[in-house]
């Protein structure tokens, strides 16, 4: 039953994409590391690209490159910070703007991040 309903949902969440609402932008971040290891500061800028959205983070001078899924309610980020650490993080849209946890693969502590509306 439960992984009937998650195809359903899959499924149903698939065939909406088209008609969901387009949350590209350019972006002001601000953000804490996981742990309390330090705050940062930067730029996220969201485009579409098909039926998924491209985000490039730019912090200091680093730049992060992610896939995401969503629509103008939420945004699930697949995403690469370089040498081998991948990432996964999540927002919610709060305003004109996105709140958000991310953490790295296999790691046990999360950050937070706001997006607004630059």
């Amino acid at each position: 039953m439960k992984r009937t309903i998650t195809a359903a949902f899959i499924a149903l969440a698939l065939s909406a994409g088209s008609a969901w609402a387009d949350p590209s932008g350019s972006y002001n971040v601000e953000g804490a590391n996981p742990g309390g290891e330090g705050a940062y500061k930067g730029t996220a800028v969201v485009s579409k690209n098909g039926d998924t959205f491209q985000v490039v983070w730019k912090i200091g001078e680093q730049t992060y490159t992610g896939t995401a899924i969503g629509n103008d309610d939420f945004l699930a980020v697949g995403y690469d910070a370089g040498g081998g650490s991948p990432g996964i993080a999540a927002f919610a849209r709060k305003g004109s703007g996105w709140e958000g946890v991310w953490t790295y693969f296999g790691k046990d502590k999360i950050g937070v991040e706001k997006w607004s509306a630059e």
